[in-house]
């Protein structure tokens, strides 16, 4: 690997040779495609290259100077990896085997060569040998050893077999032509009972006899025929022969697990001893009698002895404690951590049968880690570009040192990320700085030998400071598009291509522009903007104390302005990871680290980002699942919860956005909006109506950009479900049954447990917070198939996603999957009574709006007769919700009786009980904050419309008896308030996810427990849920409604409605009529002389000027020419519909041979044979845009063609128009003057709309309509203030006065606030019908 110094020029390639050197360097080897030769770094994939030696040469060349090129090689040597001999299946090393049995040594089958995809048994000599354990050594002569086939006798160490004699009886060889002896056979009888026996094999290459392997195996003889119990690794790349043992790395956990070969039926127990020993040398094994202390802590196996019913099947419902197929063991690294001082570790089996035992063992000896070493850093300060040095020296392993890898982390060690690995023992690395702006940096080195050993060591501190120079500079130069972000020396190291370079840049870069953009979201908090509007709340973070308050406007665009520098920044630094090559675990995990440390601001990620971001991921996920089962545990572990804070990360912040939760940012909104150059040249604008001639151009961007960031939302969602089953398939290979791990990061929570089937009663799973899933006690989960254990994966994240319901933007997303040993999704369904308790969170930083205050007081003297004061809700809603009340009274505490209907006015009196339900506020129910509570659930809101509720309140006498008694008190008299009350309602909601990315409630309930900081589901089934919580406005007062609603009271405002009604009935005919002829004057037609030959074509738009008979009836024609051709007279003709209609815009599509080049003039004429008013013709200007390139032409006329008006032509030739005819005032005047009258002025534009304006003219009737009822109703609210102005003049001077007119200060006051509530809705509404779609006609 070769680091790139270069701050001249980035333009440079680099290129990996191969020569194949194992005799002289004579040629080049053509890699396959898993060698990417054209990175800095090169990775050569196990098995790829033939043995031998190599010379890798890497040339680096600048592309403007091509003899400028430099380069620099290193030779390797390609050796085969030691083959691993296993006498029995899974290479078992000890096992209890019957007199009578026949017992099989197969090496040629069972051994294991890593250099190939099988093991080939014919490359192979086979020699056994074997002796009595513990007693005898092996048989040899002057220290030869005897096979175990040897007819000669050593009179010191007797033969195993007692029955052989001379002409071998006792054993037999299985012998074939291609691999003579792999396979030997010591027949029943051969060996004597109640006695152990050692067998060694040793393997001799035919080619090379230099090169032998050897294999060990102990067995114990007994009086009974035990089945064969295999035991093996689940990783079997961790465990590598050594002698008689095999390696056991201290620093991993070991998984063993077994497999009963034979009759293996009413099995009794199955239990496991753990055995110690010091010496290598020594047979005497000790048993580790702390295994049930550590139970479910250091071991993950049944307990010893423990018995269970019989069974006839091998797997079977709780047969152990733990297990993936009932008969694992799993011990972690701490045995060996703490028990530093036993360098040999036995693991036995026990099998229990009705009539025999069998046992079976793998012994471990401790692998020796790197030891006597030192490293160090130099310097010990600098900056985010500085290069400091590591050097490591002195390390000793027998193993020899594969690799370094350095980590840092600031204040907590256990969320250290990589930054670098080497597999020299110097490197180069830059760090990042600390939490602070300047801080120390602590920093520990990994150093792995071949077998994944570690020893781990701590260095010095580092300090390092912020680069704020070159940060601000990029930052500065991104934003100004500047052509100097070449030459920014983070640009540089960024373009080398080298993945350590790029990740330690990329850390140290994200890492500060975190910060900045956390001292933002500060700033911003303390001008008044809500967090919750700009951010999504880290999980696990408190609850704030924000105070409801309108939005800061300038603190917020002051934000986003930084917010969006910091945006683009992202933007463009990603950009860098997407070539770097996925190679080998440390590469993978630096890469995952830079990530998660990329996408951690979510809300200043834009899609591009978001793309890349997720992509990546997913990649690097498929390369951890195709890792898994080869590497340690604890490296998938690191990778899982640096892959998963990313995926979560991209999750939230797609969806930040669409719920209304972070800002959209500047480079989304324009890259979903390509702005055209000229807006009324666009011809798909044109004829599909996208802003012709409109102002709404804010709103149209961002419902197009909401557009994309929902097609987004989708398709992350499901690659973020593949990068999660990735993630849980790879740790899943690892786990056993009683095992568990958690990631519990600000970003997100995962945790991933495997647990027996028994165990899920009354289980509670709990995440961050309160959050958690519920089973209750009795629960039975029932499998269809014989599976001992299940996983179960609960995960929590920050944000739900939009779906298609946007009460969700407030909760936390919580899941529960149950997955069978195979990792498959099991699908559960239980009963009503049966159901599953969630507790869902909230948004910490979500601001609840105060209690709206009920003046009822006042209305005791309106002459109402009703009992009760009435409220309406309306709780229409796509989804089920529940309904909360708060009620709180002022300064008393009052009782209160509250009764309800749905759809309907609920009544109580002595003649009439018409109710759904009613309850009794008492002084007892109130709670610490002096509030009555009122819930109704989903269920009972279900299929309503709206909600009406009466309160009245309790006299003394009521009260003592309703509340002692819990009776329902019935009154005919009129309600009296004694005391006003604030009141809240909020509805909230459980909602989970479907296949298809949709929120539905069904077969879930919402909780009485739920409160505003989260939500109580029960729910039949599993899956994703998120909570839903809104806030509802004051309901309207029916009583005071119903009290003044007689014409008798209001005739004034009855009959303006009325006629205003009528006004708005008849004017919307008119615009019915209108807008059939405007349809009549929209279309594109081919020209009626276009040859089916011709295979150029060009679109012509000819626009129609608004004066009175502008249109008309007479042919016209055109000629159009260009730099290379001019087209014959071609004729304009539609004989479907009126052409050259008033304010028409008429679109036109000509074939021509060839192209016309640049276009010179349009010579354009009519023959005046339209009748009447109909001849003369004005042409405002003409469009003509070549549809291969696109290009447009502009043809600006503003003339009549008529003999009575202007000149008297009818004729005339137009020359293209340049940048300066287009910006002329006469040209632009007319464009904004006709825009201005005929499209934006909402009630001119009734009598001139533009007729491709998709807002037709009965929208705009009824817009205009909208705006004046609203004006009516907002001064009806404030007429009481408007006459308290006027008989104020009689007292005091008026602000404004012109005659008898004057005006004071407080009527400009109301005015203006009319103005500006008017706006909102007539706003709302003129949106609404500029964006909805025409229907279409089939």
């Amino acid at each position: 690997m070769i680091v790139l110094n270069c701050t001249n020029s980035l333009s440079t390639t680099m290129k990996w040779r191969i020569m194949n050197c194992t005799t002289v360097c004579s040629y080049e080897i053509q890699p396959n495609a898993a060698i990417k030769t054209i990175y800095s770094e090169l990775y050569i994939p196990a098995r790829t290259l033939d043995y031998g030696t190599y010379e890798l040469i890497l040339t680096v060349t600048m592309l403007k100077s091509p003899n400028m090129k430099s380069s620099s090689s290193v030779y390797v040597r390609i050796v085969a990896s030691d083959i691993k001999v296993n006498l029995l299946q899974l290479g078992t090393s000890a096992i209890t085997h019957g007199t009578q049995q026949d017992l099989i040594l197969n090496p040629g089958v069972y051994s294991v060569d890593p250099n190939e995809d099988s093991f080939d048994a014919s490359n192979w000599k086979y020699s056994y040998y074997c002796r009595v354990y513990d007693l005898y050594n092996f048989p040899n002569i002057g220290g030869v050893l005897l096979t175990i086939e040897n007819s000669q006798n050593d009179p010191n160490n007797p033969s195993c077999l007692t029955n052989r004699t001379d002409n071998g009886s006792g054993l037999r060889f299985e012998n074939s032509t291609d691999s003579p002896n792999s396979s030997l056979t010591i027949l029943a009888g051969s060996l004597q009972q109640n006695q152990t026996y050692q067998f060694l094999v040793i393997l001799e290459n035919k080619i090379n006899s230099s090169i032998q392997m050897t294999g060990y195996l102990l067995v114990q003889i007994v009086t009974t025929t035990p089945p064969f119990i295999a035991l093996g690794c689940v990783i079997s790349s961790l465990c590598s022969s050594n002698g008689e043992f095999q390696l056991v790395n201290p620093t991993t956990q070991l998984s063993l697990f077994t497999l009963c070969i034979g009759t293996c039926t009413n099995i009794q127990s199955i239990y496991w001893n753990i055995y110690q020993s010091s010496f290598v040398n020594s047979t005497q094994w000790t048993l580790f009698n702390q295994t049930h202390s550590y139970e479910n802590i250091w071991f993950f196996a049944r307990k010893r002895g423990l018995q269970f019913e019989k069974k006839t099947t091998f797997l079977y419902e709780n047969f152990l404690l733990l297990g993936i197929n009932t008969s694992n063991i799993t011990t972690t690294s701490d045995l060996f951590i703490n028990n530093p001082q036993i360098n040999l570790w036995k693991f036995e089996v026990v099998y229990t049968f009705l009539s025999t035992t069998s046992t079976s063992a793998l012994s471990f000896i401790r692998n020796q880690s790197p030891y006597n070493g030192s490293c160090s850093i130099s310097p010990l300060n600098g900056t985010i570009t500085t290069v400091f040095t590591i050097s490591c020296s002195n390390w000793i392993d027998v193993n020899v040192i594969k690799d370094y890898s350095l980590y840092i982390w600031t204040n907590d060690i256990s969320k250290r990320i990589m930054i670098a690995y080497s597999s020299i023992s110097s490197f180069q690395v830059r760090f990042p700085t600390g939490i602070n702006e300047t801080s120390f940096v602590n920093v520990i080195i990994d150093i792995r030998n071949l077998q994944n050993c570690i020893t781990q060591m701590n260095l010095t501190s580092v300090y390092v400071q912020v680069d704020s120079e070159s940060i601000n500079d990029l930052i500065n130069n991104l934003q100004n598009s500047s052509n100097l972000i070449t030459n920014n020396p983070i640009v540089q190291l960024l373009s080398s291509q080298n993945t350590n370079v790029v990740g330690q840049i990329l850390i140290s870069i994200c890492q500060q522009l975190n910060m900045m953009n956390n001292q933002y979201l500060n700033e911003a908090l303390s001008n008044g903007i809500p967090l919750a509007t700009i951010s999504v709340s880290p999980l696990g973070s408190e609850y704030s104390d924000q105070n409801f308050i309108s939005s800061n406007e300038t603190a917020l665009n002051e934000f986003n302005l930084k917010l969006n520098r910091l945006a683009n920044a992202i933007d463009y630094l990603i950009i860098f990871l997407t070539e770097l090559p996925i190679t080998t675990i440390n590469n993978l995990l630096l890469q995952s680290s830079t990530f998660a440390q990329l996408t951690q601001s979510t809300n200043q990620l834009t899609r591009a980002t978001l793309t890349i971001a997720s992509n990546r991921c997913y990649q690097l996920s498929l390369a951890l699942s195709s890792l898994a089962g080869q590497i340690p545990y604890e490296y998938i572990q690191t990778a899982a919860n640096q892959l998963l804070q990313c995926t979560t990360n991209v999750l939230t912040a797609v969806n930040g956005p669409i719920q209304g939760r972070t800002n959209v940012l500047d480079l989304d909104l324009s890259r979903s909006n390509p702005s055209s150059n000229s807006y009324d040249t666009d011809l798909e604008a044109q004829l599909s109506n996208l802003n012709l001639f409109g102002s709404n151009e804010d709103l149209i961007e961002k419902n197009r950009n909401l557009y994309y960031q929902k097609q987004l939302s989708n398709e992350i969602i499901s690659q973020s479900n593949k990068i999660i089953s990735l993630i849980t398939s790879s740790l899943k290979i690892y786990m056993n049954t009683g095992q568990s791990f958690s990631i519990n990061t600000s970003q997100t929570y995962m945790f991933l447990e495997t647990i027996s089937i028994g165990s899920i009663a009354d289980k509670i799973i709990k995440q961050i917070g309160n959050a958690q899933f519920h089973f209750p006690s009795d629960f039975i989960f029932n499998i269809t198939n014989n599976s001992s254990s299940i996983s179960l994966r609960s995960k929590m994240d920050p944000l739900a996603p939009y779906g298609n319901f946007s009460n969700t933007n407030l909760s936390n997303t919580v899941s529960l999957t149950i997955l069978d040993e195979n990792g498959n999704d099991i699908s559960l369904k239980v009963n009503e009574t049966n159901e599953i308790r969630i507790i869902i969170p909230r948004d910490t930083n979500f601001v609840l709006s105060s209690m709206n205050l009920q003046n009822v007081t006042s209305m005791n003297s309106t002459k109402s007769k009703s009992p009760f004061n009435f409220h309406y809700v309306n709780i229409k809603s796509s989804l089920s919700i529940s309904l909360h009340f708060e009620i709180q009274p002022i300064n008393a505490t009052p009782a209160y009786l509250f009764i309800y209907k749905f759809d309907q006015t609920p009544q109580l009196n002595s003649s009439i009980y018409s109710l759904d339900g009613w309850t009794l506020f008492c002084p007892s129910n109130l709670t610490i904050d002096h509030i009555y509570k009122y819930f109704l659930d989903n269920q009972q809101t279900s299929s309503h419309q709206s909600f009406i509720f009466g309160l009245r309140e309790l006299n003394s006498t009521e009260m003592n008896i309703s509340c002692s008694n819990n009776t329902l008190p019935i009154t005919d008299e009129q309600f009296q308030f004694t005391t006003n009350y604030q009141l809240r309602i909020y509805t909230s909601g459980c909602y989970y996810l479907d296949e298809n990315n949709n929120w539905k409630s069904d077969g879930v309930r919402v909780g009485s427990l739920t409160n505003h900081n989260e939500t109580e589901c029960y729910s039949t089934h599993l899956t994703s849920f998120a909570g839903g919580f809104l806030v509802l406005p004051n309901p309207i007062n029916w009583n005071y409604v119903f009290a003044n609603a007689s014409f008798s009271k209001n005739p004034t405002i009855y009959l303006t409605i009325i006629i205003t009604s009528l006004f708005y009935i008849i004017l919307m005919i008119y615009s019915r009529y209108k807008d059939k002829k405007d349809i009549e004057k929209l279309g594109v037609t081919p020209l009626i002389d276009n040859e089916k030959s011709d295979e150029y074509y060009y679109e012509i738009l000819v626009f129609t000027g608004q004066r009175r008979n502008a249109g008309t009836e007479s042919k016209v024609q055109f000629v159009l020419s260009g730099e290379n051709d001019q087209t014959n007279v071609r004729l304009f003709s539609d004989s479907h519909r009126k052409l050259f209609q008033r304010g028409g815009i008429d679109a036109f599509i000509m074939s021509v041979p060839k192209s016309l080049g640049l276009l010179n003039y349009l010579r354009i004429w009519h023959d005046n044979s339209g009748q009447g008013d109909s001849a003369s013709w004005f042409l405002k200007y003409v469009i003509v845009r070549d549809l291969q390139t696109m290009d447009k032409s502009y043809f600006i006329c503003q003339r009549w063609f008529a003999v009575e008006k202007d000149d008297g032509k009818i004729e005339r030739t137009i020359p293209v128009a340049g940048g300066s005819e287009q910006k002329e005032f006469s040209y632009i005047l007319s464009k904004t003057a006709y825009r201005n009258v005929s499209e934006t002025h909402l009630w001119f534009s009734i009598f001139s709309r533009p007729p491709s304006n998709r807002f037709t003219r009965t929208q705009r009737c009824t817009c205009c309509f909208v705006l004046l009822f609203a004006a009516m109703v907002i001064n009806i609210m404030y007429y009481d203030l408007s006459s308290a102005a006027n008989s104020s003049n009689q007292t005091q001077s008026a602000f404004l006065s012109f005659g008898p007119i004057y005006i004071t200060s407080q009527q400009i006051g109301i005015g203006i606030m009319s103005e500006l509530l008017t706006f909102l809705p007539s706003l709302l509404i003129v949106q609404f019908f500029r964006r909805i779609r025409p229907r279409r006609h089939i």
